[in-house]
């Protein structure tokens, strides 16, 4: 690894470049410099860590996982890219597992360095980033559906998004969603959604009502 000090490597990472001298030295005195093997895991889906992860040498991949253990790869990341950011941000479980292609360093910064990056919890600035965090998740699913699931499961989904909880023990989507929109949604052509959602009717995983809302039910989770 380099003999830089941590206050010369936190100036080479581009995510720290706005920082003021004060803010540099106070972050280059809790970061910890680590080294990954090949094929190591940085972070795991589904599983909370408590850093942010700086790619200084190496490279690492990005990967989804499903239910089947289906496995689709979302980014590669290089030397200047960092992990676990946004379930700092959200305090909510990772959305993918990053693992590393080669031999890789980082600087890791803990949770309490990083959120003195932040701005204040109740501030505009970080409920947009708590928003933007939640698009990310969002199209990471997204990007999941399209690789791993068939029509089915992607139609599946989507409905399932839409649907809450009615007050009656029920799923409902409220809204009426159109076969186009919806066949967009799912990167489908409209006629096979409508296959899709008509066999859906038929066999009792969906319940059009007359006013064009749908009752949702459990077991359709079981297609995603």
């Amino acid at each position: 690894m380099s003999m830089l000090s941590n206050l010369e490597l936190l100036r080479r990472v581009p995510l720290f470049s706005a920082l003021t001298g004060a803010q540099s030295a106070s972050i280059a005195d809790a970061i910890v410099k680590k080294r990954f093997k090949r094929a190591e895991m940085v972070v795991e889906q589904g599983k909370k860590s408590d850093a942010l992860y700086i790619i200084l040498t190496g490279r690492a991949r990005v990967m989804s996982t499903d239910s089947r253990g289906r496995e689709v790869i979302l980014a590669t990341l290089q030397p200047g890219d960092y992990i676990g950011e946004m379930s700092l941000i959200d305090d909510e479980p990772h959305s993918a597992t990053v693992r590393t292609e080669v031999q890789t360093d980082v600087l890791m910064l803990d949770r309490e360095a990083f959120s003195r990056c932040l701005p204040e919890t109740n501030s505009m600035s970080f409920n947009i980033l708590r928003g933007l965090v939640a698009r990310l998740r969002h199209a990471d699913r997204k990007i999941e559906s399209l690789a791993l699931m068939d029509v089915y499961g992607r139609v599946a989904r989507s409905l399932l998004e839409f649907a809450v909880d009615d007050g009656a023990g029920n799923k409902k989507i409220r809204e009426k969603i159109s076969r186009q929109d919806l066949a967009k949604m799912v990167g489908a052509s409209r006629e096979m959604v409508s296959r899709v959602m008509k066999d859906l009717e038929e066999r009792g995983f969906v319940d059009t009502q007359e006013d064009g809302s749908m009752i949702v039910k459990e077991r359709l989770s079981s297609l995603t």
